[in-house]
C-alpha cells in the first residue's frame, strides 16, 4: 500500500458504539489487539469511555499495542442554546483526551438529542444560526488543542440529508468528513458530494453499503438499528458505494488526510476471534490495498 496513504481503523467496526443498547460491547484490549494484528497502525477513540478517562492511561494503552491515535467522533446537540454550555463542556473534556493521547482530529456530529439514530430533524432557519454560532465556539475548542475540526454527516442527525450537507457547506468553513456509509444511507451519492465538495474533505470514514436496505432506510420501511442488524453495512468493496470513483477523485484532488475504516455492526454476544468482525475488517483492508497499492 502507498507509504503516504493514512490508514485507521475505528471500534464502531467491533460493534463498539455510543448508542445505548446497541448490543455487545467488546473491551478496548480486544479491539486494539485484533486491530493491530491486522497492521492498522492508528484509530479513532470510540465513544466516550472507551478508552481510559485519563489522557496518560489512554495513551499508554494505545502504545502498549503499537498504535496512534486518529482522534475521535463527538455527537454534540448543535442547535439548542439552552444546553450549549453542557454541550461545548463536553467538547472541550473529550478534546483534551484526545489532544493529550495524540490525536488531530475532532469528527464532529450534529446530534438531535436523542439516544438513538432513528428520527431526523429539519432546523429551521433559527436553529441554524445556532447551529453555526455553536460550531464556530467548537473550532476555538479544537485550535485551543491544537485539532483539526471536521463535520461528519450523519444518519439520524441534524445533518445528514444532501440538501442538510448543503446548507451546512454554504453556512460555514468547516471541514467536511466524507463518510460514504453514511451519505447514501442518507439519500445521496457518496461520488456526488465527494466531487462538490472536495476542497471540503479533510478527513474520510470508508463505508461500503447495501443499497436497497439503504434505500428501505431512507423511505421508512425499515429502521436504522434493524438495518444495520441486518448488514446493511458491508465489507468494502462488497457493496453499492463507488469507493473506487471516490478514491481516485479524493487522490487526484491531493487529499492527504485520514482514511478510517468503518463497518457498523451490532452484535449479540462475544464473538469466536476466528469470525469475528476483525475477519471484516481484513477484508476491507484487502480492497483498500487493492485500489490504492
Amino acid at each position: 500500500m502507498s507509504a503516504d496513504l493514512r490508514v485507521a481503523g475505528a471500534p464502531i467496526s467491533w460493534g463498539v458504539c455510543e448508542l445505548p443498547g446497541w448490543g455487545y460491547q467488546i473491551d478496548a484490549e480486544r479491539v486494539l489487539r485484533e486491530a493491530a494484528a491486522l497492521g492498522i497502525s492508528a484509530v479513532e477513540a470510540g465513544p466516550d469511555g472507551f478508552l481510559p478517562q485519563r489522557p496518560e492511561d489512554a495513551a499508554d494503552l494505545l502504545r502498549r499495542h503499537g498504535l496512534g491515535l486518529v482522534g475521535g467522533f463527538v455527537p454534540v446537540v448543535l442547535h439548542r442554546p439552552e444546553i450549549r454550555a453542557a454541550e461545548l463542556e463536553s467538547v472541550e473534556r473529550q478534546a483534551k483526551l484526545f489532544a493529550a493521547a495524540g490525536g488531530g482530529v475532532m469528527v464532529l456530529a450534529a446530534s438531535t438529542g436523542l439516544d438513538d439514530y432513528e428520527e431526523s430533524v429539519d432546523l429551521d432557519d433559527a436553529e441554524w444560526d445556532e447551529l453555526f454560532a455553536s460550531l464556530a465556539l467548537v473550532e476555538e475548542i479544537g485550535a485551543k488543542h491544537d485539532l483539526r475540526v471536521v463535520m461528519h454527516p450523519h444518519y439520524g442527525t441534524a445533518i445528514e440529508k444532501p440538501h442538510q450537507i448543503q446548507r451546512f457547506l454554504e453556512g460555514c468553513e468547516t471541514g467536511l468528513c466524507l463518510d460514504t456509509g453514511h451519505v447514501m444511507v442518507g439519500g445521496g451519492e457518496p461520488m456526488e458530494i465527494a466531487r462538490a465538495a472536495a476542497e471540503r474533505v479533510r478527513h474520510v470514514h470508508l463505508k461500503d453499503v447495501d443499497r436497497r436496505l439503504a434505500g428501505r432506510v431512507v423511505s421508512g420501511e425499515v429502521g436504522y438499528e434493524e438495518a444495520v442488524r441486518q448488514e446493511m453495512y458491508r465489507p468494502l468493496g462488497e457493496g453499492d458505494v463507488d469507493l473506487r470513483g471516490v478514491l481516485e477523485l479524493l487522490q487526484g484532488t491531493g487529499y492527504r488526510g485520514w482514511f478510517v475504516l468503518e463497518q457498523d455492526v451490532m452484535l449479540v454476544a462475544e464473538p469466536d476471534a476466528k469470525d469475528g468482525p476483525s475477519v471484516d475488517v481484513g477484508k476491507s483492508l484487502a480492497f483498500l490495498e487493492e485500489v490504492m497499492g
